[in-house]
């Protein structure tokens, strides 16, 4: 039974709710309440998904849609979402911590602009275009057609759990393909909704379908599922490495948006005004919990000093406190698990001879007690060979490491890592900008700005940060099968291939 007034959230299968005998337990992290119980899905439960995706793709009335059906269906969930934001901005507060600006103006603010988006590319992809050929061997004619894959599957990350679903579930289903979307155990409602809201809005049951239940065997199942033709995934390069071994059993294509260190070269003649709040803004977003984030600041030993004091004075400002509350600039982190995380790498940082300049714990007050709360923390006196500035730690932890301020040695210290997700130059002449940005190995390069992301400019990484790309006006070609239909013209026996192989006295 579920607990006396705390809402029970259902799996989506086929346009209906299915629960579970199991239930996981929704805590809001700013204070430990129980906000939600969720059903704990199973491997059966991934089946049973998988089976009616398949046979929802197979009967044809979702996949045999023209593109231009498909996005006015996608247009009037878009519509929707918009109506249902509230709703959508409380599930998201509650389950991850996100403040009520954040939540508004990235976790829930862009799920319906970037849904239109994939609507629109819906209406405008060509499906279907031919090919000039040559004569010989034979007069053909040749046809490329970009065909729906069938069952495409979802794993979401905790962070931003609607946002990266729609990124998924968007060009999948303007593709005409249909969807199996599992949640991360932490983070459900938000997406939970949507599937709810977008049937309710007209897309036909069993197009979209969503489950909860643990990666290690909910998640590793739909990963090896045979009838999975894709899996596109957001979370750590670990378990995207196991997606890949999965995904491989059965050859099936593979999306994966991992991990990031991203880093900011800074140039001696930036604008220090601006790039202190732009160094908080780049790792303090979500308290760090974001991949892109630029969590290395690569700095000019010229203007380090003066640059880190204008960042501690600042981090002074920043708000911690209640997620609801407007004036909030910085609510907790996720969970009990990450919050260990993160202090651990803290002191992970002190033993290895970084200095804190300013944060590096738990805040103090009676409002901190309970919940998973991270101070705005900025290392200096870091090498980029410390594990602080290394690896992955998904907190507001900035690492200052000095330069001697040739571009070149910059570039170099940025790319010195297994990830390339984003990176940032920071100059006011723009030409030498340019040129650094091109040297720098990240799927996406901000030039004076940080967490820029537009649903019409690809999403991805190089190296250990993943494979393929969201967003863009190809997001769609990652949902399809490329086609190639030959049609022979000749008409005669004797112009044919195959009469160059074979005796024409046969």
């Amino acid at each position: 039974m579920a607990t006396v007034g705390v809402q029970h959230h259902q799996m989506f299968i086929g346009g209906e709710g299915k629960d579970a005998a199991e239930r996981y337990e929704i805590r809001n992290p700013a204070n430990e309440e129980l906000v939600a119980t969720v059903a704990k899905g199973t491997v059966e439960d991934v089946d049973q998904a998988v089976a009616v995706a398949k046979r929802t793709f197979e009967r044809g009335g979702w996949s045999g849609m023209t593109g231009e059906d498909r996005g006015a269906v996608l247009l009037r969930v878009a519509e929707a979402v918009s109506e249902h934001v509230e709703e959508l901005i409380e599930l998201e507060i509650a389950a991850n911590g996100a403040t009520v600006r954040q939540a508004g103006g990235f976790h829930i603010g862009l799920a319906a602009p970037h849904l239109t988006y994939f609507a629109e590319l819906a209406a405008k992809q060509e499906r279907e275009r031919g090919i000039a050929t040559a004569p010989y061997p034979t007069i053909s004619q040749n046809v490329l057609r970009r065909e729906p894959i069938g069952v495409c599957a979802g794993i979401l990350p905790w962070n931003f759990p609607l946002v990266l679903a729609l990124w998924k579930i968007g060009p999948a289903l303007a593709a005409g393909n249909t969807v199996v979307i599992k949640t991360d155990e932490k983070t459900p409602l938000s997406t939970l909704a949507f599937a709810r809201i977008a049937h309710e809005a007209g897309l036909p049951a069993g197009v979209l379908n969503v489950i909860t239940g643990d990666g290690e065997d909910v998640g590793a199942r739909l990963a090896s599922h045979p009838d999975v033709g894709k899996v596109a995934f957001t979370g750590s390069t670990a378990v995207g490495r196991e997606i890949m071994r999965l995904a491989s059993q059965t050859v099936k294509k593979v999306s994966l948006e991992l991990g990031g260190k991203g880093a900011a070269v800074v140039l001696e003649d930036a604008d220090l005004e601006t790039l202190a709040d732009a160094a908080l803004f780049g790792c303090c977003l979500y308290s760090g919990q974001m991949c892109e984030s630029i969590t290395r600041l690569v700095v000019p030993e010229s203007i380090h000093d003066e640059l880190v004091e204008r960042i501690v004075r600042r981090a002074a400002t920043i708000r911690l406190g209640d997620p609801a509350d407007f004036d909030t600039d910085l609510g907790p982190v996720v969970s009990a698990e990450q919050h260990e995380r993160i202090l651990s790498y803290l002191e992970i940082g002190r033993a290895e001879g970084a200095t804190v300049a300013t944060g590096g714990g738990v805040p103090e007050g009676a409002a901190f007690e309970r919940g998973f709360w991270i101070e705005p923390t900025v290392f200096v006196d870091v090498t980029n060979d410390m594990r602080i500035a290394r690896e992955e730690i998904f907190g507001p932890v900035l690492c200052v490491i000095k330069y001697s301020g040739d571009p070149a040695e910059g570039v170099a210290i940025a790319n010195d890592s297994i990830y390339g997700l984003s990176a940032s130059v920071w100059s006011e002449d723009y030409e030498q900008a340019l040129e650094v940005a091109a040297k720098l190995q990240a799927g996406t390069v901000w030039v004076n700005d940080v967490h820029m992301v537009d649903p019409a400019l690809p999403f991805g990484g190089y190296k250990q940060s993943g494979l393929g790309r969201e967003l863009g006006p190809d997001a769609l070609n990652e949902y399809t099968e490329v086609k190639h239909v030959h049609i022979d013209l000749s008409r005669k026996r004797e112009a044919r291939a195959y009469d160059m192989v074979l005796s024409s006295d046969a």
